[in-house]
């Protein structure tokens, strides 16, 4: 059984004169007890994908179901049966953690004692400090309450928008060693982040912007259609590098990654030229090697097409 099925689902904001296409027709579908990534920048409409997937927003067009459930005619079942932790931290700061938590258990009529083998990995890290008001936690702190909370009531899904946003990088790790093993529960999670490392850490991935779904598949698949090679340069002046490398005629595409820029070559190019090239523009310090491409060069191959 699908967990979520998605048709051309769509969502405008705006007047009649003004539309914004947050969302634009898009379809796919999620496995039971399955990792799902929704991988995009910021504005690429991954927020109001989950709102409209846990019921918060009506989708202009399309439709969508959740655990079997239609998003718009059972709205109701899909609330007792997921779990969304959003974005932004969204639990009441004047109450403790013991009391967020004890809060959020009343409303879905169950206790923390009775589904305490669900969030125990989790509450543990927390129970310490569980006499502390929220507002007061670290931002790592915070994001494990959130996950408790939304796993209070046992949901057969759970959609975490942008959970490890600003987050630092063991709570990111912890977070994504806590997801392994809710998925090994049997509960299916949808993530959204706009981290492209955390794309291979999931089951299969969408890659989305501009409120489209450019690719979806496994991490893998995504990064073995991507056939070009790509050189990884550097050299004294990466600003003008970066104009240099986009000008030269057996570069198909480059763009900054890290610590070096990539140039996606073409057919047939001569590394050796590209050197002598780069020496006649006065580079020094340059270095230049083959580097197998990834999921955000996939990505940029796939917003340049």
């Amino acid at each position: 059984m699908k967990s979520v099925i998605v048709n051309d689902l769509v969502k405008n904001y705006g007047t009649k004169k003004a539309v914004v296409n947050a969302v634009k027709g898009i379809s796919f579908e999620v496995e039971k007890a399955e990792l799902f990534g929704i991988i995009g920048p910021d504005g690429a409409g991954k927020t109001s994908l989950f709102r409209m997937l846990t019921t918060l927003l009506l989708p202009d067009g399309g439709n969508a179901s959740v655990d079997g459930s239609d998003i718009v005619k059972d709205f109701k079942a899909i609330r007792n049966k997921v779990g969304y932790m959003p974005g932004r931290f969204s639990l009441y700061q004047d109450l403790t953690v013991e009391e967020n938590m004890n809060f959020f258990a009343t409303i879905f009529n169950t206790s923390i004692e009775e589904n305490y083998d669900l969030v125990k990995d989790i509450y543990v890290q927390i129970e310490p400090f569980k006499k502390r008001r929220a507002g007061k936690l670290s931002g790592g702190m915070k994001q494990k309450l959130s996950l408790s909370c939304a796993l209070i009531h046992r949901p057969t899904v759970l959609f975490l928008d942008e959970p490890t946003t600003g987050v630092d990088a063991v709570s990111r790790k912890e977070f994504w060693e806590m997801l392994k093993r809710l998925k090994q529960q049997g509960i299916t999670i949808l993530v959204s982040t706009p981290y492209m490392d955390e794309a291979s850490l999931c089951d299969r991935v969408a890659l989305m912007q501009n409120g489209q779904i450019l690719s979806s598949g496994t991490p893998a698949a995504i990064v073995n259609a991507f056939k070009e090679t790509v050189l990884a340069i550097k050299a004294d002046n990466m600003y003008r590098l970066l104009n240099d490398l986009a000008t030269y005629g057996d570069i198909k595409d480059s763009y900054s990654f890290g610590e070096y820029h990539h140039a996606v070559m073409k057919e047939g190019y001569n590394e050796e030229a590209l050197k002598k090239y780069l020496q006649q523009q006065n580079y020094t310090q340059v270095e230049m090697h083959v580097t197998k491409p990834g999921i955000e060069d996939r990505f940029m191959q796939l917003m340049k097409n």
